[in-house]
């Protein structure tokens, strides 16, 4: 069989085309592209490419609504991943994608498999890697199916990524029954780089040759790109072969040859294979430039024997990138890639026609324009309404929380439960130390990691509730860029930029795609209210299994920079007789909250409110207040509300706390509500007059709760209502908690 054959194991033209997930509209639209009917190797390449994972047909007119641009971005969204500048000749890049299909499949391989392929999207921009992050969804997890996928999948993020020695220095995991069977694993990958040594994925130059280095192609991962458009079933489990396998030592050794091949400038333009293998990257590298490439199917390495044309092209076997080289440098090229022991291949050539050919020596497979697959690729305008359950959830009983008749047993409650309990147990699987420039690691708000030769340190967080973005999608994709910034704030750090992975159900379902709609409409209005760009990111639709679709999960990943690491601030209660502040407005906000969940098992209630400009202007004096070294310790409140918070600023020293204070809002919208923009602040009693004129300048709000103490108790007072507790007990009931309940 090759490459131009109409029609494969005698099935119709139609069959062809839907097998590859191209509807008849498409495939018309292909005729008219091409002139002519495409054979089947060609008609594979479109679906791949034409796919929602690889085109963002239905989320690409909603993209071009966020802010991309800003002094401090050196490279936007459209390349492997985005580069900011950090100044004094250092940038860092970064980037989120998503392995949700995989993972719910083969949870170890595919979790293992994303966190590779986004490493090698950052090493591809010429930035080594330093750090990793994770975003995790999973059902309940009482559920035995869960911890089966919860402990693969948290295994394959510590397999790879230790073996890589790439530190894993912060992340999220919660848990809700919408995921049960389709989880989440959104994985981030950062690294630095000099800003005059950014690398792009542009193949360039008519007769410049076209290079395969690494791993030989299997057939581990073919249509892997249109697996991630589909909607999961429970046929699923026979698409395993879907799933790629990796190989961390092969891709730290990829990781290295091709950062020293870079340092000896002998590259013109790299990118990785990830999904749809050599298809995306060789027609995407033609598409930037505005060139043309062909590729020869008789050089491709193999890992087997008789792999047809369309499972070599669509093949996501890991480990492997395509170069572009100029002839004089190709020798030099292979040296390097042989004295790491890897693979290196010319493979074919730059041309100046504009098409993506495929050839088996001289005998041509397939000829496309490279901008039908890419510039020329379906864009679709959908429709979307309101859902029906919006109205039925905006008017909840909040009772069962405000008239609760035991806080103290209550705030117990929700320091065990599986979304506020400890993670200790899952970040202790991965190694978040190694480099030895972690500063903050995987237990505080961000993570803080220092740039070497400088003072500077970059602060990382991704954060997204996603109850909030169900029951309100605008205000959850904004909160989600409010929240992760003010992760990063209480650092000390500027927030300066954030990537995104967008997680949703089925974009053709008018209900689905409105939450995008508003999600995406929040996360944009946010981001420019906080002058954080967005710089890249990912769209996962589909996300749904036996037609049920997950709460949506906008996950923002944040990046921000702290001038001096001097200055770094610390999320926990530092020492006793300290004045413990809480900083921003608590309002009657019981709806959508953690504690009503607990209570309820229900996701109802309005989502609290966000002021954008009371946001923007905590971060600003939480940097200002770092650089003075004014507040002792900064933990935003989220989750949980304000008695959680104290908690967990107590349980590193076991402070305890002696607070006392009054208010106007119920006792259980002051200690459980989940108003934003607030922040649990510890400072010396000397230093408290210049931290309030600070907080005044900013026009912030403040309440001085009371003090911290040496007698490992906390005591809280509101009104007249009291919550008392020896702060190691608490500690170890959230501690023990998620432990116990992940174990198989």
């Amino acid at each position: 069989m090759n490459g131009n054959d109409k029609t494969k194991d005698n099935k119709t033209d139609e069959t062809v085309w839907t097998e590859h997930g191209l509807s008849e509209d498409e495939h018309g639209r292909i005729l008219r592209l091409m002139g002519r009917e495409p054979n089947y190797l060609e008609l594979a390449i479109f679906g791949v490419m034409w796919s929602e994972h690889c085109c963002y047909k239905s989320s690409k007119l909603q993209l071009k609504k966020f802010p991309t641009d800003g002094p401090q971005v050196l490279q936007g969204p459209g390349e492997n991943a985005g580069v900011v500048d950090l100044g004094d000749g250092w940038g860092v890049a970064f980037k989120m994608e998503s392995h949700n299909h995989p993972s719910a499949i083969e949870p170890f391989q595919g979790a293992a498999t994303g966190v590779g392929g986004i490493i090698r999207d950052i090493f591809a921009m010429g930035a080594r890697p330093v750090a990793s992050l994770d975003s995790l969804r999973f059902g309940e997890i009482t559920n035995p199916r869960v911890k089966a996928l919860l402990n693969g999948v948290v295994a394959g993020i510590g397999g790879y990524g230790n073996c890589m020695g790439i530190p894993t220095v912060a992340g999220e995991t919660h848990f809700h029954p919408a995921y049960l069977g389709n989880p989440l694993v959104n994985a981030m990958s950062v690294g630095l780089l000099r800003t005059d040594r950014i690398f792009r994925g542009r193949a360039d130059g008519p007769g410049n040759v076209v290079m395969l280095v690494g791993a030989r192609t299997g057939r581990d991962g073919i249509k892997g790109a249109s697996f991630a458009s589909e909607e999961l079933s429970d046929q699923d489990p026979d698409k395993r072969h879907t799933v790629q396998v990796g190989d961390p030592f092969m891709e730290k050794l990829l990781l290295e040859a091709t950062l020293e091949i870079l340092d000896q400038d002998l590259v013109v333009g790299l990118q990785d294979l990830g999904a749809a293998g050599l298809t995306s990257s060789g027609c995407e590298m033609a598409g930037r430039a505005g060139s043309g490439l062909y590729m020869d199917l008789d050089l491709v390495p193999l890992r087997e024997q008789g792999l047809a044309d369309w499972e070599m092209m669509l093949s996501e076997s890991q480990e492997r990138m395509l170069l572009i080289v100029e002839p004089a440098k190709v020798e030099a090229v292979r040296k390097v890639f042989d004295k790491w022991d890897l693979l290196s291949t010319a493979v074919g050539e730059v041309t100046g026609d504009g098409c993506f050919t495929l050839r088996r020596g001289e005998r041509v497979l397939a000829t496309i324009p490279a901008a039908y697959l890419t510039d020329k690729a379906p864009v679709y305008s959908r429709e979307y309404r309101e859902p029906e359950y919006r109205g039925r959830l905006k008017g909840a009983d909040l009772s069962p929380v405000r008239d609760h008749a035991d806080f103290g047993g209550l705030l117990e409650r929700l320091l065990a439960s599986p979304n506020l309990s400890s993670r200790h147990w899952v970040y202790e699987q991965y190694d978040s130390s190694v480099g030895l420039n972690t500063v903050i690691g995987p237990s505080g708000d961000g993570a803080l990691l220092r740039v070497p030769g400088t003072r500077k340190g970059i602060a990382l967080s991704c954060d997204c509730n996603s109850r909030y973005a169900y029951l309100d999608p605008y205000l959850g994709g904004a909160i989600a860029v409010a929240e992760s910034a003010l992760n990063v704030a209480v650092t000390g750090a500027r927030p300066l930029g954030l990537t995104n992975c967008l997680n949703f159900g089925n974009p053709e379902n008018p209900e689905i795609f409105w939450q995008f709609v508003k999600a995406t409409d929040g996360l944009a209005d946010a981001a420019r209210a906080l002058d954080t760009p967005v710089t890249g990111g990912n769209v996962s639709f589909y996300n749904e299994y036996d037609g049920r679709a997950i709460h949506p999960a906008p996950v923002v990943g944040m990046l921000g920079l702290l001038d001096d690491l001097d200055c770094r601030m610390t999320f926990h209660f530092k020492s006793p007789g300290d004045l413990v502040v809480l900083i921003g407005r608590s309002l009657e906000e019981l709806g959508a909250t953690e504690a009503h969940y607990l209570l309820t098992g229900r996701d109802e209630g309005p989502v609290p409110a966000l002021d954008l400009a009371v946001a923007a202007r905590l971060n600003a004096f939480l940097a200002r207040a770092a650089s003075l070294k004014l507040l002792a310790s900064a933990h935003d409140v989220a989750d949980g509300g304000l008695a959680v918070a104290l908690a967990e600023a107590s349980f590193p020293l076991e402070l305890g706390l002696d607070l006392a204070w009054k208010g106007e809002i119920s006792p259980a919208a002051a200690l459980f509500g989940e108003s934003q923009s607030r922040v649990v602040a510890s400072v010396t009693p000397e230093g408290f007059t210049a931290a309030a004129e600070l907080l005044s300048s900013f026009n912030l709000p403040y309440t001085v709760l009371g003090r911290t103490a040496k007698d490992g108790f906390l005591k809280i007072r509101y009104n007249s209502t009291e919550i008392s507790a020896p702060v190691p007990a608490l500690k170890a009931v959230w501690r023990g908690a998620l432990e116990q309940e992940a174990e198989i």
